[in-house]
């Protein structure tokens, strides 16, 4: 089982760092987890298509989060191998309102398309499976385990767990500490938690920015979720805000002051191997 950060950015544009998503690929399998800015073009990075996707997994709909999901439905809708084929996604109680939202926005696009191509006369076909916990997919030598999360006011928001291959990832999207979160991420071998740096932050005095600190986890946060859960290694995503040149390594320290495990900062199109 490989995990690729596909996005390791934030709500704060960054030329370098796409908006959050990532690939967990199996044989025969592939995974995307959220679809923020720039998704497809680190997709198509990865060495991935849209046409190979098994589904796509939702953590919750913030808008960093799902900013290109009808970029994801089109491309899917379009490709000649996907026609009359259902994409499907996975995700929290809101899910299925919304795709309706978005396929109703892309409305006039579908028209157009349908109007244009003779062998297209329907508008994508999207499964959608919501869930909070349990057994999110299984099948293919993969099991995928949803679990609930805390990010504050946004309820429900959820994490995910895969298990293939004799390996565990898990990628719990934006949570702060919680018993769901310490269960999801028991013994993971790839702990992927986004993550902040409230010293940072708080140089900036405006409310709006500072809110962030009340439903994400700090470095610190992150580390002493991958101590409790046992984790190997601990990949620090979506940091806020990027970091600069040169201080990746504070991160780290900051993380391996309560964590002794390995730890690295993500960037995009990293890529880790489980186990």
């Amino acid at each position: 089982m490989d995990v690729t950060i596909l996005g390791s950015g934030s709500p704060i544009p960054d030329a370098d760092r796409a908006g959050p998503s990532g690939l967990v690929e199996t044989p025969g399998q592939k995974f995307l987890v959220d679809c923020g800015r720039g998704v497809l073009m680190r997709l198509t990075g990865a060495g991935a298509s849209v046409p190979q996707l098994t589904a796509v997994l939702l953590t919750h709909l913030h808008s960093d989060h799902t900013t290109d999901f009808n970029d994801v439905v089109t491309t899917w809708w379009v490709m000649p191998m996907t026609t009359g084929r259902s994409l499907r996604v996975i995700g929290p109680p809101g899910t299925q309102a919304f795709v309706d939202g978005t396929l109703a926005a892309m409305r006039a696009d579908i028209g157009y398309r349908i109007d244009h191509h003779a062998d297209i006369n329907e508008q994508p076909s999207i499964d959608v499976t919501e869930i909070t916990e349990g057994v999110a997919f299984e099948g293919g030598g993969v099991r995928i385990v949803a679990g609930l999360v805390d990010h504050g006011v946004v309820k429900p928001a959820v994490g995910y767990r895969f298990e293939a291959e004799g390996g565990i990832a898990v990628w719990p999207g934006d949570t702060l500490p919680c018993d769901g979160l310490d269960a999801l991420a028991r013994d993971a071998d790839v702990y992927v938690q986004t993550a902040v740096r409230p010293s940072l932050v708080k140089l900036v005095p405006v409310q709006r920015f500072l809110d962030i600190l009340d439903y994400h986890s700090s470095v610190e946060d992150a580390g002493g979720t991958a101590k409790r859960a046992r984790v190997k290694t601990l990949v620090l995503n979506h940091p806020v805000p990027a970091p600069l040149p040169g201080t990746e390594q504070e991160w780290i320290d900051e993380a391996a002051a309560v964590f002794d495990g390995t730890i690295v900062l993500a960037h995009d199109l990293m890529k880790l191997s489980v186990p």
